[in-house]
């Protein structure tokens, strides 16, 4: 069930900047630049961005993963520059990486969803129970005893999931955790997505497929390591110039719709589905 948004963000990131450690004397690069962003409880937030624009530092310091070289994060209150409060915070945040057989811990799917779990000493009952609730939620409860390396790539990623809510987190990133699937695949991962941020957990995905930032509450735009863009999918995606200066494609209809107006025959550009831009052209003199 939804549960209300609070009225303090979940995370918190004031002035955060991360520079990759270099072998050599120099200092390494620059991927995140002064980073100010807030994440409310229960939100669905897609981060868009060209390779090496930061969208996967960012999202690895969402758990502790990686530690601001400045600035601050907090998780709940948590600051992650305190080891003390990482695995409390990694608790909360939970993450969904791009090659789910690297996610595999175990040889029983049943066994790789109750690993973390065990790790924070529960009672065996409290674990079959989560288990359970972790598989129904993904749609795998007929798969507790399978091996995973036998499953599809979709299944295999529904697995990783389950194992990350498990954990009972309020949050969930996915760095571009359908990228390695086929399209049958990513669209049970993304069904999964859908399906856990109608029940109330908040979903992070970074993803470079606009048909998947099309599922957001929010866009966020990222280009050489900063947060150039933010706002409702419709007002990012929308916005064919902005996205083809990052290197990004527009949605198909948004781009349609862009040459259309351009061209006199629409009065605006901000239509991102065919039935839209349809009722548009047959509206318009």
């Amino acid at each position: 069930m939804r549960q209300p948004a609070a009225t303090t963000p979940l995370v918190q990131l004031h002035n955060v900047s991360y520079r990759y450690p270099s072998p050599g004397a120099d200092e390494g690069s620059l991927a995140l630049s002064e980073i100010n962003l807030s994440l409310q409880q229960g939100e669905f937030v897609a981060i868009l961005g060209a390779n090496g624009s930061g969208k996967s530092t960012l999202a690895r310091h969402l758990n502790a993963l990686l530690t601001p070289s400045s600035g601050t994060v907090l998780v709940q209150g948590l600051d992650s520059a305190n080891p003390a409060n990482h695995w409390e915070i990694r608790r909360l945040v939970g993450m969904v990486f791009q090659n789910p057989d690297n996610q595999m811990v175990a040889t029983v799917v049943d066994e790789d969803i109750a690993f973390g779990p065990e790790n924070l000493g529960l009672p065996r009952e409290e674990i079959v129970s989560r288990v359970q609730e972790a598989l129904s939620m993904v749609g795998m409860s007929g798969y507790a005893s399978h091996a995973p390396h036998l499953l599809s790539g979709g299944q295999k990623q529904r697995i990783a999931i389950a194992g990350a809510i498990a954990m009972k987190p309020l949050l969930l990133v996915c760095d571009e955790a359908t990228a390695m699937l086929d399209p049958a695949g990513r669209q049970e991962v993304l069904d999964c997505f859908v399906k856990l941020h109608q029940l109330g957990m908040g979903i992070i995905l970074i993803t470079h497929r606009m048909s998947e930032a099309l599922l957001a509450d929010r866009v966020l735009l990222m280009r050489e390591g900063k947060l150039v863009s933010s706002g409702t999918s419709r007002e990012i995606l929308c916005q064919v110039e902005l996205l083809r200066s990052l290197g990004l494609d527009a949605p198909a209809m948004a781009e349609i719709a862009h040459r259309l107006a351009q061209e006199g025959l629409l009065p605006q550009a901000a239509y991102l589905t065919i039935s839209e831009l349809v009722q548009a052209v047959v509206a318009t003199p």
